[in-house]
């Protein structure tokens, strides 16, 4: 029943990667106390030490000295800026983790017959939409599996390919050709519990309407079908391919759990008809609509680029939008000289395609995983009074576990503190839309649109592309029309994240690019929430500027501390007790999430050799700003079942190293201690980094490519030069594009004539010419 991976080698475990597969429970273990008392005191002690230094160390410069020279003076005020302002982003994580405590311990979890109860009675037809370009088929199809398993009432999922639908490359198109196939695999293996679960629901519904008890008999069939489910799913679990630890989770929690979950159900049913206590009518019917919601969802692929009058930019955002645009739409395919186009249509029956609309939508990344209960709990969070302002509801992803490489691992840990963070900025009001999985209302969408006219079709934005960080900015247009987002407090999605450097800096880049740019839009909320009488709060101000821009300042500020000799007097115990709280409040949480206390050391130089990337982001954003032109980003090459680094993000972790070693040795001479056993922190865990994370080995293969990629170019091929022809202009020319297009000259290379249309006029002109 499994699909093989195209690339099915498992990658090669590395020494001190992680071992642990299980992932953590789903619902967060309830902090103490003690936990949260210390979490209060973490906030006050930071604040209190940024205070004590800025008047032990800098007041008492100036008033002792007062501003002795220039060079002093300036390097007071910067060195107050940076520790300033990396002080503000430890208070930020130490306030973001703060809420989570608060929102962990508050939370209790929906019972499952209030969720089959809720849904029995009335519920929106849901529209699953997973964007995938380039993705590895098993890939997708695991996340597809995921999407069609949820117990949710009324479920279509769709394929987005964003792949060329043409490809010349054999290999290519295969590929392709397998992932379009998925959706009708899934469907058609979904196609016998589907009916042998709608048919027993029918004989149930039947006997409710003549108003049959309930018997022993009736309790042991659905035991029964139950059961049947469960050993369908451990079936399906024992096919699949067990190459590593993403299919780990698949097998165990998202066809395993479900199936134990049902086992559950069948023995509960099994034990109640021995005991004589069955259920009541309405709970068997809604156990019965149980089985047929799992085994029930509609699946089918859709492809953007088949059609001429959709958009083609390159990005997740547009992909999204495409199809979000024809929902609830009937259209006509028309062939043109530029593609297949689609037109609206009135009459349902005469359409060539029908996109259903829905009430709800789920986006979901293509190498991301949902726990089988995922949709019917948001949702129903979504339908609770007082909620019907929430735009996007999510939960933030979690890591797999057992990554088989460092750096992976070090990655799921930072992963898994973000989703400690995001739920805290919920507590606040500040949550923000993590693109890899979220539910949304369709009517929060339709608010948010953005409708131009590009070649004469219409193209429409609900999801902001402007920027690499489209969940981000659309947070904030959301804002802007009154609506609100929510992260809920359980662990119900998991992704992947990132297993080499190469593929690390493509993510991180992406990460640190676009939010300044978004900065803007956000003081236009302020403005507006303020008239509105409903002014943006303090914390909620802090932790989104905090989050829009703390890359930017952390790494210039980092940068600083790098380079720069301080004078030696501007350094004061004081900064390590204000930056003291932070590191062991996230190495209580890096153990709260299953790694180990000491990780804080492996992730700050983990961080150093990612300045950088996030430099390299930041100055991104500077240039878009300036230019206004879209920053796509471009696929590294693969090397041997990994991403190859570009040059300069293989070379700068050197350079840093080199440097600390330098800054070390030179101030070990001028008797600067501080500054010297900073560098030597520094020196010391960036060299660990390059070879935990990055390997010699690799780095040199990396830079052999970075300065010899130049004397290759892409093979393609030759075209022949036309030959003029002797003919008529009126067999020559195109006749379609031009009653299409209409007639152009040079100077038009928008709409009119394409270019091979005037080729051929041009060839015919010649061709008159020589007879």
């Amino acid at each position: 029943m499994s699909t093989k991976s195209l690339a099915s080698t498992a990658r090669k475990r590395q020494w001190g990667a992680e071992r642990r597969t299980e992932p953590l429970s789903t619902v967060h273990a309830r902090p103490s106390d003690a936990t949260i008392t210390w979490g209060r005191l973490a906030i006050v002690i930071t604040v209190v030490a940024w205070v004590t230094y800025v008047v032990s160390t800098i007041l008492r410069q100036f008033l002792n000295n007062g501003t002795e020279s220039f060079r002093f003076t300036t390097e007071a005020v910067s060195y107050l800026v940076v520790v300033t302002f990396l002080t503000f982003s430890a208070l930020m994580y130490l306030v973001a983790r703060q809420g989570a405590l608060q929102r962990f311990r508050a939370h209790v979890r929906v019972p499952r017959a209030e969720l089959d109860s809720h849904f029995g009675e009335h519920h929106e037809d849901m529209t699953v939409l997973v964007p995938s370009y380039s993705e590895e088929p098993s890939v997708v199809r695991k996340t597809l599996w995921s999407a069609a398993l949820q117990e949710y009432p009324s479920l279509r999922v769709v394929l987005l390919l964003d792949d060329p639908p043409y490809p010349t490359d054999p290999a290519v198109a295969r590929q392709l050709e397998v992932s379009r196939a998925i959706t009708e695999q899934i469907a058609e293996q979904l196609r016998e519990p589907r009916t042998r679960f709608a048919d027993e629901l029918m004989l149930c519904e039947h006997e409710a309407q003549i108003g049959s008890e309930v018997t022993d008999e009736a309790v042991r069939r659905l035991a029964a079908n139950y059961t049947w489910a469960a050993a369908w799913l451990r079936e399906m679990a024992a096919a699949e391919e067990n190459t590593d630890h993403v299919d780990v989770f698949f097998i165990e929690q998202v066809l395993g759990g479900l199936a134990d979950d049902l086992m559950v159900t069948a023995i509960a049913l099994e034990a109640a008809a021995e005991e004589r206590g069955a259920p009541s009518m309405r709970r068997m019917l809604e156990l019965h609509r149980r089985l047929v919601w799992i085994f029930s969802a509609e699946l089918e692929t859709f492809e953007r680029k088949r059609f001429a009058s959709l958009s083609h930019e390159a990005n997740k955002a547009m992909n999204l939008n495409a199809y979000i645009g024809l929902m609830g739409g009937s259209f006509s395919r028309e062939e043109s000289p530029d593609g297949m186009i689609l037109r609206r249509v009135a009459d349902t029956e005469k359409a060539d395609l029908v996109v259903p609309d829905a009430g709800y939508l789920l986006t979901l990344d293509a190498d991301s995983l949902l726990l089988r209960d995922y949709c019917l709990r948001l949702v129903y969070f979504l339908e609770q009074p007082r909620n019907e302002r929430v735009a996007v509801t999510q939960t933030p992803y979690s890591s797999f576990r057992g990554a088989p490489t460092r750096i992976e691992r070090l990655a799921g840990a930072t992963t898994d503190i973000q989703h400690i963070l995001h739920q805290g900025m919920t507590y606040y009001g500040a949550t923000f839309w993590v693109g890899a999985n979220a539910v949304i209302r369709k009517i929060a969408l339709d608010d948010i649109v953005e409708v131009e006219m590009v070649g004469g079709f219409e193209v429409r934005r609900y999801v902001q592309d402007r920027t690499v960080i489209e969940d981000t900015e659309s947070s904030i247009d959301l804002g802007l029309h009154g609506w609100t987002l929510v992260n809920y407090p359980e662990r119900l999605s998991y992704s992947a994240t990132p297993p080499d450097f190469g593929s690390l800096i493509v993510q991180r880049r992406r990460w640190a690019n676009g939010g300044l740019l978004i900065l803007p839009k956000f003081w236009r909320q302020l403005r507006a929430r303020k008239k509105a009488g409903n002014p943006v709060g303090l914390n909620e101000l802090l932790l989104r500027v905090n989050y829009m821009a703390s890359i930017a300042w952390a790494s210039f500020g980092l940068v600083f501390l790098l380079v720069y000799p301080y004078d030696s007097r501007l350094l004061s115990p004081v900064v390590l007790f204000a930056a003291l709280p932070y590191f062991i409040a996230m190495g209580s949480d890096l153990r709260y999430s299953g790694y180990k206390f000491t990780d804080i050391f492996r992730i700050y130089g983990f961080n150093l050799i990612l300045l950088p990337v996030n430099l390299a982001g930041v100055f991104k954003s500077i240039e878009q700003a300036i230019t206004s032109k879209k920053i796509p980003f471009a696929r590294t090459p693969k090397v041997r079942n990994r991403t190859a680094a570009p040059l300069l993000y293989v070379l700068a972790p050197y350079l840093i190293v080199a440097f600390s070693a330098f800054t070390f040795w030179r101030d070990y001479n001028a008797q600067n201690w501080g500054n010297a056993a900073f560098a030597a922190f520094n020196a010391t865990f960036a060299t660990w980094a390059i070879l935990a994370n990055i390997g010699v080995w690799n780095s040199l293969i990396d830079i052999w490519l970075g300065l010899t990629k130049w004397l290759y170019v892409d093979r393609t091929s030759p075209v022949a030069a036309p030959t003029p022809l002797a003919v008529p202009m009126t067999q020559s020319v195109d006749w379609r594009a031009v009653l299409y297009h209409g007639h152009t000259t040079r100077a038009d290379d928008g709409a009119g004539v394409t270019p091979s249309v005037l080729r051929a006029s041009e060839l015919a002109e010649s061709g008159s010419r020589a007879a």
